[in-house]
């Protein structure tokens, strides 16, 4: 039996077992997510898993830097506002080793841990223990306007350059008709504008770091891509990208305002959307584009529940990330909102749906995921783990004053020099004052 089909057998106020535990069916829970169109879906599915279980739930639904400013706040002064947190794979393993989160290594059978697909279950583990559940998994690839693409005289290729992505930018680009060639991630924080850069960089050639832990954006690799970035987006972004992150390029996106968007892969199922996306039927996929270094420009993620070690309602909020985070649930919402929009890059399963298969951006999804590699993120070597962040404590705090000075060379406020000469002396006083170097 599925544990969906369990779940329906049981009624309020009676127990139900998860991970071998009985858990009384009148507990509420509180889940902090980040206000992104799957984590919005999930929510309007919750009435079935309350009248399955009889657990209530209650949302907290951030932004994204809202969101990982008050979960790390949460976790690390134990203040037990939530029993659910959305994390991803950089704070998950550190805050596992903390002993900050509880193990889901007793999660039943038919939850089938093994169907996660590896990129995902590694990279939310700590020494082998999983500590978070995938909503979905991600990385990042181009979104494009075939028509526009086609009214230019071009052809995207499957692999794209970074060059090539500029030429076509340029092309698409339409002024008078409010058409950007390209529209990417400026907002400053970390994991927003800070994370597109730094895998844009690392396609340069650049580093956050040296095998010694010496920052790195002194280094003309650096500069290259930082002054490339900002030239494109002068010459063919959106007016104020400095201050738009995945949710503002989406809408301009959908909008019809952007003929390339390079993002997360998990936002085709919105872009494809007749009923959000005025061009769902003529958007194509490809790579996220390199320079021939033999690195291309693309991020691995997930979006991923995890129970911090303060709860009171342990048994109860593993029972939900079972529902939330199982084959069961992307059934349903296949059943009620079509293939094109479960959330994808989590389970192996997924892929091998003949269904999903036909989904136009399923393959190019996988192979970017599998095109990911956070333990080689970089063309020289690095000490660090992570592709668009450093698997490190710190990170999280130097990365978002980096992407700050960055954000404001992108508004005009400082030259390109400036803020990478900023970047380099903050970082270093950093990484010296916690003892790196």
């Amino acid at each position: 039996m599925s544990f969906a089909s369990k779940l329906c057998t049981a009624t309020a106020l009676t127990l139900i077992m998860s991970g071998g535990v009985a858990v009384a069916q009148d507990a509420t829970i509180t889940i902090a997510t980040v206000n992104n169109g799957d984590m919005i879906r999930m929510q309007g599915y919750t009435d079935q898993f309350t009248e399955q279980t009889g657990i209530a739930v209650e949302w907290v639904t951030l932004e994204e830097n809202v969101l990982r400013q008050r979960v790390t706040t949460d976790i690390t002064t134990n203040g037990g506002q939530f029993d659910i947190m959305t994390i991803g794979m950089y704070e998950t393993p550190i805050w596992g080793a903390n002993e900050w989160l509880i193990p889901l290594d007793d999660l039943s059978a038919e939850y089938n841990v093994d169907d996660i697909l590896p990129a995902m279950r590694d990279g939310l583990s700590h020494d082998g223990t999983l500590y978070a559940a995938p909503f979905y998994g991600e990385s990042s690839m181009v979104m494009y306007r075939t028509d526009l693409m086609e009214a230019a005289g071009l052809e995207m290729p499957t692999a794209p350059t970074w060059e090539f992505i500029r030429e076509a930018a340029a092309a698409m680009t339409d002024r008078d008709n409010d058409i950007n060639g390209i529209c990417l991630r400026g907002k400053a924080g970390w994991g927003e504008g800070g994370a597109f850069i730094t895998v844009t960089a690392n396609s340069f050639g650049a580093r956050w770091f040296d095998e010694d832990w010496n920052a790195q954006f002194d280094q003309p690799e650096w500069a290259e891509a930082l002054n490339f970035f900002v030239g494109m987006m002068e010459e063919s972004g959106p007016p104020g990208y400095a201050t738009n992150g995945f949710n503002e390029n989406l809408s301009l996106f959908q909008q019809g305002k952007c003929g390339m968007w390079i993002d997360a892969t998990v936002a085709a199922s919105f872009v494809t959307n007749p009923n959000d996306s005025t061009v769902a039927d003529s958007v194509g996929f490809a790579l996220a584009p390199d320079t021939g270094l033999g690195k291309r420009s693309n991020w691995l993620w997930a979006w991923a529940l995890a129970i911090p070690a303060g709860t009171q309602q342990e048994e109860a909020a593993k029972t939900f990330i079972e529902w939330a985070t199982s084959s069961d649930y992307i059934e349903l919402v296949a059943e009620n909102e079509g293939w094109a929009n479960v959330p994808p890059g989590a389970r192996t399963s997924l892929y091998e749906t003949p269904e999903y298969q036909e989904v136009p951006f399923a393959q190019m999804t996988l192979d970017s995921i599998n095109a990911a590699d956070p333990t080689n993120p970089t063309v020289d070597p690095v000490p660090y783990v992570g592709i668009q962040f450093v698997a490190i404590p710190e990170f999280a705090g130097i990365a978002t004053e980096v992407s700050q000075e960055f954000s404001a060379a992108y508004a005009g406020q400082q030259s390109v020099e400036e803020a990478l000469e900023k970047a380099q002396a903050l970082t270093n006083d950093a990484m010296e004052a916690a003892g790196y170097r």
